[in-house]
């Protein structure tokens, strides 16, 4: 029996979700997988230590995005989703790799700031996801989750905060949060 593709969603308000992932992206490339992680909010321009370290093991991390939606104008993030989600309905019709990392689409796709249903609109997204090759896993990460995807999905973990640093006062730490 050829195995089915799972798809795991890691949604909720806490850290951890991209490390998450990270986890699941290891343990395929232990295996021997062909691993793509493509990530929709990150900027190339700055340098991420998961990056860093998938690039020693072989996989290459792509930062699709421009950053946070307030560092830059409405159009160059509607410009940037939309060539993330040209890459990404790539990736999801590819059938060498066994495991698809979309890091942050969910925040993409909660975008609520300005339009974004044109560049990347969520029944397309829904069916390029059915449409993938049958033996690729999915993993998709980001805080607010729509429920047409948890609902497709084999397994949604919600990482919930009880306490943070940020809270302290205590900024982003390298080596901790990039």
């Amino acid at each position: 029996m050829a195995r089915r593709g799972l798809m795991l969603i890691y949604t909720g308000n806490g850290k951890g979700k991209t490390t998450a992932s990270l986890g699941v992206t290891l343990r395929a490339i232990g295996r021997g997988m062909n691993v793509k992680y493509l990530q929709f909010i990150k900027s190339p321009e700055r340098t991420y230590g998961e990056a860093l370290a998938l690039g020693k093991l072989g996989v290459k991390m792509e930062q699709l995005g421009i950053g946070f939606t307030w560092t830059k104008t409405p159009e160059e993030h509607r410009n940037a989703l939309a060539l993330a989600w040209e890459k990404a309905k790539l990736a999801l019709a590819d059938p060498g790799i066994d495991l698809l990392v979309l890091d942050e689409l969910n925040n993409a796709l909660a975008i609520s700031k300005f339009p974004i249903d044109d560049v990347l609109p969520l029944a397309e997204v829904i069916d390029a996801i059915r449409n993938r090759p049958a033996h690729m896993h999915l993993v998709i990460t980001g805080r607010d989750a729509k429920p047409e995807l948890m609902e497709m999905a084999d397994l949604v973990s919600s990482i919930e905060a009880t306490k943070h640093y940020y809270d302290e006062g205590i900024g982003a730490v390298k080596g901790l949060e990039f």
